[in-house]
């Protein structure tokens, strides 16, 4: 496929910071037929951010020249962090089923981390024993995908680009999967999806799904041409010893009635053939230990992650900053948004908690966001198929 000399020339004018690079073929893409020969960046783009929690998103979007055009969040203390974080009250607080999709600022990506619980193990296990719904029955947080397909309705931005837990393909032996999938692809556009380990950018344990899909009126009928590659792990990669603190606070020690609690559930799980129980990691892990995933329950007792200290008593959790760190919402991202010494932490620890377990890794957000990127150049340079 030739390039447009003339689509290129007036891209390189018009944006100083464009770049390519000559990328090698890979055996694997997204539809295995088409292998871009060039990666592309540096050409500017809009997105919006709905059930923004605490702005993974925009955090992997921003430092590729990306405009945040409109947020939208409904939990007040996610809304707190977001607006100190980002310097901005422009923000969309209320319930987005209610809101005019129309008056959504044109973008180029609509991102959205939906609201999980419904989908994911831990949310599904706990609403059935409580004889609650789930999945798209929960009326509260379910239905909040076809807010999001009326918002796409509305716009037709030419890129989605969402986050869920691992287990939507799975949720209702597939019928969930089933509805999502089938919605986008009525709507007009090609649905590429990938389950990602977020530990080959932090040193974390964190499956999950990511969607991208890619409008056929502004790219391509093929879905084979789209010139989309899922992102490789990071070669650099910062370890628990450059994320644990030197001197962590004591307050963070479990208290030795919390710490018999856990070994006592974990050896009853052991007895019972089942591997669940406390997650923890020793002194000599530091350097290339993976710990478990930290979910929005950490708060609770810390058990999915422990720390053990040399000379203390018990392990400790992790403090909000380390759960930050850990999550990727380092401090090269946050001097992006001008904080000088991290992003600082603007409600309790509870809160800092529920908002790092429930947030995506801004460095996988980024690594897909190149790659997004990238072809959105290419639909530029290349003559449509």
């Amino acid at each position: 496929m030739q390039a447009d000399k003339r689509a290129l020339d007036r891209i390189k004018n018009k944006h100083p910071d464009f770049w390519s690079e000559r990328i090698a073929g890979t055996e694997e893409t997204q539809m295995g037929f088409f292998d871009p020969e060039y990666r592309y960046g540096g050409v500017p783009f809009k997105f919006i951010d709905l059930f923004a929690g605490i702005g993974g998103f925009r955090c992997g979007l921003e430092p590729l020249g990306g405009e945040c055009v409109y947020t939208s969040e409904w939990d007040r203390h996610a809304a707190e962090t977001y607006q100190k974080w980002y310097n901005t009250d422009d923000m969309i607080n209320d319930d987005f089923r209610e809101v005019d999709h129309s008056s959504i600022p044109d973008h180029d990506i609509l991102c959205a981390g939906f609201p999980c619980q419904p989908f994911s193990l831990a949310g599904v296990s706990k609403k059935a024993s409580m004889g609650k719904s789930h999945g798209f029955e929960d009326e509260k947080q379910g239905n909040l995908f076809f807010s999001i397909m009326d918002a796409i309705e509305a716009k037709k931005p030419p890129v989605l680009f969402f986050e869920n837990v691992k287990n939507l393909k799975s949720h209702d032996e597939g019928r969930t999967w089933e509805v999502i999938h089938t919605s986008l692809n009525d709507a007009g556009y090609h649905v590429f999806h990938r389950i990602i380990d977020a530990q080959g950018w932090v040193p974390q344990h964190r499956e999950r799904i990511f969607i991208v899909c890619f409008n056929r009126e502004v790219f391509t009928q093929d879905s084979e041409s789209i010139p989309f590659l899922w992102p490789e792990p990071s070669e650099q990669r910062k370890s628990l010893s450059d994320i644990l603190e030197k001197k962590p606070d004591e307050k963070y020690m479990l208290s030795d009635k919390l710490w018999m609690y856990l070994q006592d559930r974990k050896q009853k799980h052991i007895e019972n053939g089942h591997g669940f129980g406390y997650g923890i990691i020793e002194p000599e892990e530091r350097s290339d230990g993976i710990t478990r995933t930290l979910s929005a329950r950490y708060h609770k007792d810390g058990s999915e992650i422990l720390i053990r200290e040399k000379g203390w008593r018990n392990p400790r959790r992790l403090s909000p900053r380390e759960a930050g760190l850990l999550q990727g919402f380092d401090d090269g991202i946050a001097s992006h948004f001008d904080h000088e010494s991290g992003f600082p932490q603007c409600v309790s620890d509870t809160q800092a908690y529920r908002q790092y377990g429930n947030a995506v890794v801004p460095a996988v957000i980024r690594a897909i966001g190149e790659n997004i990127q990238s072809a959105f150049i290419h639909n530029m340079i290349f003559p449509k198929g």
